[in-house]
């Protein structure tokens, strides 16, 4: 499960890069029940740069933020922050293992230390170093962040990547039919009820998405997946895949936002 004492190597926060931030703050407020706290146009952030976003909550606590997608030729998409005590420490195990580091690692004023980074094949994702700001408020609740995922076109070297960088520990189930292996990361030190995502690997056609490179997404709780689907559809999004029961894991959805931002929604099974 995903929690919010910030354990080393687990999720800590996501955010949104999106084109039109007042049609993404609409729609993601009627699919998951968020309210949307702007920021304010042309307020400033780290190093004085023109900012356009801001966060996201439910229930009055903060579960991710959104902001203008402003990288030319990138692809809308959610990011996933993983917690780290050093976040220089984490540049440099990125390195070592073959990653590269899109954005060095920076003082977000008093609120943490951030760095971004793409994995050895292209998957991108960022550390978090906590500073004044520990990340987000709520998590594994409905209308929040319950499992992260990434697509991987090998699921070996991933392993090793992220093991290298987070210390990631790892178990492997069988997908049901012929859907091959499921890897299931817990943070190092940590036992398998504070399992945080799962990594697969898919056939090159299969992360069309993303014209084959590896990619995050997370998965959100809801608690009417049938019902997010439709509103996912009624207000510009589409469905890849679903709904679907998936034993012992709940009723689940692959979506698109209507900036062709993935995600997935999930009514959990009752334990």
């Amino acid at each position: 499960m995903i929690t919010t004492d910030l354990a080393p190597g687990s999720p800590c926060w996501l955010d949104l890069g999106a084109p039109d931030v007042r049609t993404a703050a609409a729609f993601y407020g009627a699919v998951l029940d968020w309210e949307y706290e702007s920021m304010g146009a042309g307020g400033e952030g780290a190093e004085g740069e023109t900012m356009e976003g801001g966060v996201f909550k439910k229930d009055g606590k903060t579960v991710a933020g959104l902001g203008k997608l402003s990288e030319e030729g990138a692809r809308s998409a959610w990011m996933i922050y993983f917690a780290v005590s050093d976040a220089d420490a984490t540049t440099e195990a990125v390195r070592r293992g073959g990653g590269t580091v899109r954005v060095a690692p920076r003082d977000l004023d008093d609120w943490g230390r951030m760095a971004q980074y793409s994995d050895p094949l292209g998957g991108q994702f960022a550390a978090w170093q906590p500073g004044k700001n520990s990340g987000f408020e709520l998590a594994d609740a409905t209308g929040s962040l319950s499992w992260t995922e990434l697509y991987t076109s090998d699921a070996e070297a991933a392993k090793e990547f992220y093991g290298g960088v987070f210390g990631w520990q790892y178990s492997t189930m069988d997908m049901p039919g012929d859907g091959g292996a499921y890897h299931l990361i817990t943070p190092a030190g940590l036992s398998e009820d504070r399992m945080h995502g799962g990594l697969m690997e898919l056939g090159k056609d299969d992360l069309a998405l993303t014209d084959g490179r590896p990619y995050w997404h997370p998965v959100f709780a809801v608690a009417d997946c049938d019902a997010a689907v439709a509103k996912v559809t009624e207000n510009g999004g589409s469905v890849q895949m679903g709904p679907v029961d998936a034993e012992g894991v709940g009723r689940l959805a692959v979506c698109l936002d209507p900036s062709n931002a993935d995600f997935v929604v999930l009514t959990p099974s009752e334990s």
